[in-house]
């Protein structure tokens, strides 16, 4: 493969892997499924419980307005809650449920599991390389992280 046909094989395959992955996981659970914006969001949440909407869509690249519709829908279902802040009471905190947490969890170990059954079908040298790619990956995404913020 050229230098030139990277950039597009490379974007190809990760779309592709996450689709794949999202789909067989949604298969998988009993629960229906959110959408992308909604997990991501619910993800962030669990991950800095008390964020602030405005934090929320900066760290989303979101309009705060559309922050704030994906937090009524997660509300209104059940999957995370605002508290008032005790310091400004126009600003709320950001905080899942236990429902919400259960379901990510759920949804991280069945994502985990399939995963790793698909790598094990993989020979020693293919994850190996894999492997040996993680810090390149890593890198490739703090790149990208970093010029978004910049923007």
């Amino acid at each position: 493969m050229s230098a030139e046909d990277l950039p597009d094989a490379f974007a190809a395959v990760i779309g592709g892997l996450n689709r794949l992955i999202r789909r067989r996981v949604r298969r998988q659970m009993a629960v229906p499924p959110l959408r992308g914006a909604q997990a991501e969001l619910l993800r962030l949440v669990e991950s800095n419980p008390g964020i602030s909407v405005s934090a929320a869509a900066k760290e989303l690249y979101l309009a705060g307005n559309s922050v704030s519709t994906l937090v009524n829908q997660l509300t209104a279902a059940g999957l995370m809650r605002r508290e008032t802040r005790s310091d400004d009471r126009r600003s709320v905190r950001l905080l899942p449920t236990p429902e919400a947490e259960a379901r990510l969890r759920a949804w991280q170990e069945r994502r985990a599991a399939i995963v790793r059954e698909h790598l094990e079908l993989l020979g020693e040298d293919d994850r190996a390389a894999l492997a040996a790619a993680l810090p390149a990956l890593r890198r490739l995404a703090d790149s990208l992280r970093e010029e978004v913020t910049a923007e």
